[in-house]
């Protein structure tokens, strides 16, 4: 049976030689993403927004971060306005870069291409954010199918255009509504290419390290079909069970754990980049000392002056790092952290003198009632006394 075409996937030729430039941290991003989602057992879109770089006519993907979505009044899906403009102008702040901007979105696509439901996010995107926003789409359908992923990632690059029906439509500029109606959003397929630096590169190769340790847990036994009882059965003990032996983690919690674990990795690696670069300089220095590599004389390493040049360079920006008036940091984060600690102190001992007060008023209050009631108490009890006399 053959596939049904997409009818939203231009069929005319790209004539913007526009070109993508992928880093791979954002492809790890967006499968964490990706992942999460499906483990979670959250429903809805996957959507999240690719701020980079446009040079002419060639486009950086460097960084993303997934969004809210809300329902429209037409019953679409869109973004969560609010939302999207705190997050990037977050994004914004924390890089300092003034070239950076919003360059697209990505989302889960099928591999015909995107889905109608999708569009009304693309023409938003079009709308408030960027005229010449692209589009990447994961196909999570072909991760599993290895014989579509060899040599292929499984994403496609999309730019947006506005086409007719005929075959000159999408090449005339538009004139007046009536022409801006006929026309309909499409997209063409973008050639992209995979680009990285140096402190990708140790990230990705770290990730990659890990990675290999993963195991998936499978079930003992087949699944087999239980009644609702049985089922909730099974989840209560499993609740028990879990409540009283392993304590369940938040997703909150999970995530911490997760980037604790990443920046634990990144730093055992560049502590053996490290080691390395000291092993190379001792066996240049001294080729008689023994090293903890023992390679033969033809492998051993040579003098090199681009390289000694390249670890100058990393050394003189220690200095970066270590200020030169390291002593006078220090003095002056002492007296900033006192500081701290005395405000801590002041405020701690006004609330204590404000409860002394309260307490204070409570005892003038409660001796005035005692002094007003005194003498009717003594009266009363003197009337008592004569009337047992005289009986």
């Amino acid at each position: 049976m053959a596939e049904t075409p997409n009818t939203l996937i231009s069929s005319k030729s790209s004539h913007s030689s526009l070109h993508a430039l992928l880093h791979p941290l954002v492809l790890l991003n967006i499968s964490d993403h990706i992942t999460r989602h499906t483990v979670r057992q959250q429903k809805g879109l996957i959507v999240g927004a690719i701020l980079g770089q446009q040079h002419g006519r060639s486009i950086t993907l460097e960084h993303v971060f997934d969004c809210n979505l809300v329902t429209g009044p037409n019953g679409e899906v869109l973004l969560h306005q609010a939302f999207f403009n705190e997050r990037l102008q977050q994004f914004k702040d924390v890089h300092k870069s003034p070239a950076l901007d919003l360059v697209g979105w990505f989302t889960v696509t099928p591999p015909s291409g995107p889905l109608p439901s999708q569009v009304p996010i693309h023409e938003q995107m079009l709308r408030d954010y960027n005229e010449a926003a692209i589009l990447l789409a994961f196909h999570s359908s072909d991760v599993g199918n290895t014989s579509s992923t060899v040599g292929k990632l499984p994403i496609t690059v999309y730019e947006s255009v506005y086409e007719g029906d005929s075959a000159d439509d999408g090449d005339r500029p538009m004139q007046g509504d009536d022409q801006q109606r006929d026309l309909m959003l499409k997209f063409r397929p973008v050639p992209y290419s995979i680009e990285t630096g140096e402190a990708e590169m140790i990230s990705v190769d770290s990730i990659a390290t890990g990675g290999g340790n993963a195991t998936a847990i499978q079930d003992k036994e087949p699944s087999k079909p239980k009644t609702e009882a049985q089922r909730q059965d099974k989840e209560k003990r499993q609740k028990i069970s879990a409540s009283s032996e392993v304590l369940v983690l938040s997703p909150e919690d999970e995530d911490l754990i997760a980037n604790l674990t990443t920046r634990l990795s990144a730093v055992k690696t560049l502590q053996s980049r490290i080691h390395l670069i000291k092993c190379y300089l001792q066996s240049i220095a001294d080729p008689s000392t023994d090293t903890p590599m023992t390679l033969p004389n033809a492998l051993k390493p040579t003098l090199s002056h681009s390289l000694l040049r390249s670890i100058y360079c990393v050394i003189s920006h220690l200095a970066l790092l270590n200020p030169q008036n390291s002593d006078a940091l220090s003095i002056e984060s002492l007296a900033q952290a006192n500081d701290v600690l005395l405000v801590a102190l002041l405020g701690a001992l006004g609330q204590n003198v404000q409860q002394m007060r309260e307490l204070g008023k409570k005892f003038s209050i409660a001796s005035s009632i005692r002094r007003s009631n005194g003498p009717k108490e003594g009266q009363l009890s003197s009337r008592m006394g004569g009337d047992l006399f005289h009986s």
